[in-house]
């Protein structure tokens, strides 16, 4: 049985939570938004004396590994509706900036184009300086997607250490040719 899945999840006053046992559906209702998650119905929920409890109702290997996966996932809902996630990424190198404008984030980044991309609704993008920006949002899955679909436009490379890097990421150098 999984450690991590018998931990209760402590609720504050200002969160509220409906369970929907047909559907097997936590709606997570918190001061910075709504979110709702269904799951398999390996796993039921309760609230007692303001903690939620996630239990087994199968005792299969996949069941246990499942019932660990739902409570952390709701303890991310939980977080994310009280307090936002949030990632940054750093541009490095030579005339590597970000631009927000209106929805949309442009990228300069070396290539002979700005690469222009949508913001989605849920995610804000708060431009730090011109080479630094930070997604936050009530859903770390999705700031964690978005974050890693920007950078993959141009990841960091071991030699100079050029590209989109995640705040306080640390790049392995290696050692470039020697000139003989």
């Amino acid at each position: 049985m999984s450690k991590i899945g018998k931990k209760p999840i402590k609720l504050s006053d200002s969160i509220k939570i409906d369970i929907d046992h047909n559907k097997n559906e936590v709606k997570v209702q918190g001061k910075s938004g709504v979110l709702i998650k269904s799951f398999l119905k390996l796993v039921v929920f309760k609230i007692e004396n303001n903690e939620l409890i996630v239990s087994l109702t199968d005792s299969t290997k996949f069941a246990k590994s499942y019932y660990g996966l739902v409570r952390n996932l709701l303890q991310n809902m939980v977080d994310g509706v009280s307090k936002q996630f949030s990632k940054s990424l750093i541009a490095e190198g030579v005339g590597y900036k970000f631009q927000v404008d209106n929805n949309f984030i442009i990228l300069n980044i070396g290539f002979t184009h700005p690469i222009k991309i949508v913001i989605p609704n849920d995610l804000t993008i708060r431009l730090v300086s011109p080479t630094k920006i930070t997604v936050s949002g009530i859903d770390k899955e999705k700031v964690g997607l978005y974050t890693s679909t920007l950078r993959e436009f141009r990841p960091p490379e071991p030699y100079k250490g050029k590209g989109l890097m995640y705040e306080n990421e640390i790049i392995r150098r290696k050692v470039g040719k020697t000139g003989r």
